[in-house]
């Protein structure tokens, strides 16, 4: 379904006045907000009811805006991002000084990726600034695929907006490495098999 511009118009409101809005990804419905509302973030675990020492992983409207989120950046992570970005990989980098620690969750690593789901990239870049995505669903239930699932699993509290983009496809989601260390380390398998990138990349990533 392609994007609906005066929901993602409303939805990207949301965000910027502080608020918190359910939407999807390219496997399942993520949680996002501004990295600029701590407040905001930490209501994020209170919807989810999940402990605050889990770091909230990002989206990028684009690679320009790991400049406000990262120290360093690896030349391997480039080639990385630029083989499977935008997608379901997402990268933990060195975190610069100052990022909320609700981000970080204290760990001074910062997990980032850009969606390729054509609804999200929409959203954030209507924002212009980086968004949190973890999953919509309380600690330990299954993935929300559609925004009645939403509704029926995070109501008490709810997100302030629901973005209906329709049923997301399910599955694994996004896999996680970690390129702040050498060698580079599998943090969570997921939708993409490490074999493919270390096939594509000719690199070895440790388990």
């Amino acid at each position: 379904m392609k994007p609906l511009m005066n929901e993602i118009k409303k939805a990207a409101k949301t965000i910027k006045s502080g608020g918190i809005i359910a939407f999807p990804t390219e496997t399942s419905y993520g949680l996002g907000a501004s990295i600029f509302y701590p407040d905001t973030l930490e209501r994020i675990f209170q919807i989810k009811k999940r402990d605050d020492d889990k770091p909230l992983l990002l989206l990028l409207p684009d690679t320009t805006h790991l400049d406000i989120l990262v120290s360093h950046i690896p030349k391997i992570a480039d080639e990385i991002m630029r083989n499977f970005w935008p997608g379901p990989v997402t990268l933990i980098f060195p975190a610069k000084i100052g990022i909320p620690w609700q981000i970080t969750a204290k760990t001074n690593k910062v997990g980032v990726r850009i969606s390729s789901n054509p609804w999200a990239l929409a959203l954030i870049k209507e924002v212009g600034h980086p968004i949190t995505a973890t999953s919509a669903n309380t600690a330990g239930t299954e993935s929300c695929n559609s925004a009645e699932e939403v509704r029926e699993n995070l109501f008490d509290p709810a997100p302030d907006y629901i973005l209906d983009g329709g049923k997301t496809t399910g599955g694994n989601p996004s896999t996680i490495i970690d390129v702040s260390v050498d060698p580079l380390r599998l943090v969570r398998k997921g939708a993409i098999d490490i074999k493919t990138i270390e096939e594509k990349l000719n690199i070895k990533i440790s388990e």
